[in-house]
Order: C-alpha cells, then structure tokens, then sequence
C-alpha cells in the first residue's frame, strides 16, 4: 500500500505501478500510484480530495519522457482511454479534442470534417495534451499557431482556462515559445479548442496526411523503441549548419555512439533508440554524452526535448 491515502474514484487507481509499458522507450521504474480517471469530474474531485502534499505527476501516452529507473513518487496520472481521447469538430474551422487524443487522430478528425491546416499534428508522435506543455510542431507549424482555448484543472481540482496567443477572451493568454510555454507547472490540461485556417475536401487532406506519415516514416526510426525529437533545434537560429540539433550531433561524430543498450539512432540522429536492454539511465547517460560532444565540438549547448522524470535508482536504493 502507498504511504499516503488515496481517495475513492470512479477510474481505476493502481498502486506500485510499472510504469515502463506506458512510455515508447520501455523504460523506468514504478510509480506509487496509477491514477485512471474516468472522466473530468472524476479528475477534478480526486485531486480535491488527496493530500495536497503528495506530488503529482501527469504522464500521457508516454511518447516524449524518460522515466528514471527509481520510479516516480507520488500519484501519476494517465489520460488515455475511450473518454480521453475524443475528438470532434465544432463549426466551420474549430475542433475541440480532449487531453489523451493521439495527434494523428486530431489531424484526422479535422481532414474527415474538411478543416485544414492540422495536417502538421500527424507527425507529432504523443498526444494533444503533452503537445500543448511543449509547443510541439513539425513541417513549419507549431500548437500556438491554431490554439483558440485550453482548459483544466489546478492541483487542488479547481478549474483553469486560458486563451490562445492572440484570441479574443476574458481568460488568461497562454503564452508559448518554440518548445516551450508558460502555462503553471500544477496545470493539468483536459480539453482543448483548435482551429484551421481554411476548408477542403476531406479525401485531399487525408491524402496529405499520408504523404507527411511517409515522410516520417522514411526518414525517423517509427519503429524502434524511441520517443519524439530528443533535443529541440537551437534558438535562436545559428548559421545554417547549427539551425538543426541532429545536423550538430551528426557533425559530433555521436550517429550510432552507444551507452549500454541505448544507441543514437543510425537513421536519424536526433533521436535515441532503446535497442532491447537500455535503462533510462543508458539514454539519459547517452543524451548527456551528446550533449557534451556538441559543445566541445560545435560550441552549441544543445537543449533536452525528451522530459525526464522521477528519480534514480541509486535515489531509492
């Protein structure tokens, strides 16, 4: 049992969690607790109820974090399932889609309702949610460019709203930098509305839809054991050779470089691969070595995109 209470939910809780199957590297300890909410109400009371100073952490389809080997104390909280996943147009150009939608599925939802300009989503692995903590972008287009409102919940289970850059509204604006944004640390995001900027006919923009899910899979190893963009490009900008962070560790002399059973990814050397038998602490060990390399070699501090959460092992030995 956990040290700390645990409020009755309508989801399902988990204690002393394995956490490695719920993250793309296959790695990581176990978390106090699992929490599955069932649904927003479901969320916004349990986080009411527990102890406020048990920590919380929200882990969504696991597509962009390493997970330390010690584990992670406290609560996590997973937002995937049927419930989490919707996504539906609403008028014209607008889509509302909840936290655990997979980004591919937004893109889609939008092209089967004829709404253009979230093709970009489709080649963002992970979901909407852990989109929106980044700003996670591709192919020119980033989150900040369609968010009109993102909704959630505080720590304490109260509600929290803001507005898109820009957007009209009485909300807070939620202000966003290239892989960053400014939204409070304790916010837990559930729903967000997303708007294109034009109409088309569904089947021509499900047709480019596939040519970018082509494109990723010719040139990013979609099916090792990996996450998304291990470290964000540089910015600002440096001269054309230092714009892009896989052209700085392929000039390191870091594509294929190993640490245990982690390696730098032949195909693409922005990305780590967990080749059967890494620990987190292998990739974050091999990420670090990456790093270094580049600023020995390339004088560019490169920046992790790829979130590392929880504690070592030796933190829990």
């Amino acid at each position: 049992m956990t040290a700390f209470p645990l409020p009755s939910v309508r989801g399902k809780i988990i204690e002393n969690a394995p956490l490695a199957p719920y993250t793309w590297f296959r790695v990581g300890g176990p978390a106090d607790a699992l929490f599955l909410p069932a649904d927003e109400d479901d969320l916004s009371d349990f986080l009411a109820a527990l102890d406020p100073a048990v920590p919380v952490t929200v882990l969504g389809v696991g597509s962009n974090v390493i997970v330390r080997d010690g584990g992670i104390r406290g609560v996590v909280i997973r937002l995937m399932g049927k419930y989490w996943g919707m996504a539906q147009a609403l008028d014209g150009i607008t889509l509302e889609a909840r936290a655990g939608a997979l980004d591919l599925s937004v893109a889609k939802a939008a092209a089967q309702n004829g709404i253009r300009g979230l093709e970009f989503l489709s080649g963002i692995p992970g979901s909407i949610g852990g989109a929106t903590r980044t700003n996670a972008g591709c192919y020119g287009r980033e989150l900040r460019d369609t968010l009109v409102a993102l909704h959630g919940f505080r720590r304490d289970g109260s509600p929290a709203a803001y507005r898109g850059p820009g957007k009209p509204g009485a909300q807070p604006e939620a202000h966003f930098s290239y892989r960053h944004t400014d939204l409070p640390d304790d916010l837990i995001v559930t729903r967000l509305i997303l708007e294109g900027n034009d109409t088309d006919a569904p089947e021509k923009i499900l047709a480019d839809i596939e040519q970018l899910q082509a494109r990723r899979a010719d040139t990013q190893p979609i099916k090792e054991k990996t996450s998304g963009s291990t470290f964000a490009n540089p910015d600002p900008p440096g001269t054309p050779d230092q714009r892009s962070a896989w052209k700085l560790i392929d000039a390191a002399g870091c594509r294929g470089l190993k640490v245990g059973g982690a390696q730098v990814s032949p195909k693409h050397c922005n990305f780590l691969i967990n080749t059967g038998d890494a620990t987190a602490a292998d990739l974050e060990a091999l990420g670090e070595l990456v790093r270094r390399r580049v600023l020995e070699t390339q004088g560019v501090e490169l920046r992790w995109e790829v979130r590392r959460i929880g504690q070592l092992a030796s933190e829990t030995a």
